[in-house]
């Protein structure tokens, strides 16, 4: 029986290592898709190949110009990231943050559909959550929910009535969830990067609000994160 392809989005952080490994234990053959934009945490990328290689996954990293993302601390690096946020806070005030880049998502599946449709393979699985997705509107189940309708009245692929199906399993999951399931999945979160402002040698800063979202999440689900040296 031939083993069903999909794609999976891998930045080579926590949550889309783990649903990596959702699309492994479903057994499936993936080939994951990284993206260039000039991010300052460009060692995502790095690890990203580590993670596909170990678990023997075709990987591509595809270029975007970074001009197109234009005041995003994500990006600019004279914009400051802020340090340990609080997105409650600003969950409350409806604020998007500072780190939010301008249609990432919709870029990243618009190739990942054409990837997809070109290499006649039907599943995109990526790692969105919306309970802590952190202010970002392109993580919410109503976006994903519209783009797979696009898709499917876009694309070739769904006029023929064999859309490209995108899938997000951590959905409605919140990072303690998240970190659980990878760990039953045998996730390596020791080659995963989550830090928005990591230093050259690609360690995280530990003040960061993605920091102190995976520290949180770590600390609920009682786990140690193998990224966080105990103390002496």
């Amino acid at each position: 029986m031939n083993r069903k392809r999909a794609i999976v989005l891998l930045s080579g952080g926590l949550d889309s290592s783990v649903v990596l490994s959702v699309a492994l234990a479903q057994g499936r053959v993936v080939d994951t898709i990284s993206f260039d934009y000039s991010q300052r945490h460009k060692i995502e990328l790095k690890r990203a190949r580590q993670i596909s290689a170990l678990l023997e996954c075709k990987h591509t990293v595809i270029q975007i110009d970074s001009k197109v993302f234009q005041g995003t601390a994500l990006v600019n690096t004279e914009i400051e990231i802020p340090q340990q946020g609080s997105s409650q806070q600003r969950s409350s005030l409806k604020e998007i943050p500072i780190t939010y880049v301008p249609a990432r998502n919709i870029l990243f599946l618009s190739y990942a559909l054409a990837f997809a449709e070109s290499n006649g393979i039907q599943d995109i699985f990526l790692g969105v959550n919306s309970i802590d997705y952190s202010g970002y509107p392109d993580c919410r189940p109503e976006f994903i929910e519209s783009f797979q309708r696009m898709a499917e009245l876009g694309m070739k692929s769904g006029i023929h009535g064999r859309a490209v199906q995108i899938h997000t399993p951590l959905i409605h999951l919140t990072k303690k969830e998240i970190i659980q399931k990878g760990k039953g999945l045998g996730t390596n979160y020791s080659l995963t990067s989550s830090c928005y402002n990591p230093n050259e040698d690609g360690q995280p800063c530990g003040l960061c609000e993605s920091c102190h979202i995976r520290a949180q999440g770590f600390q609920e689900a009682e786990l140690g994160d193998p990224l966080v040296k105990p103390a002496s």
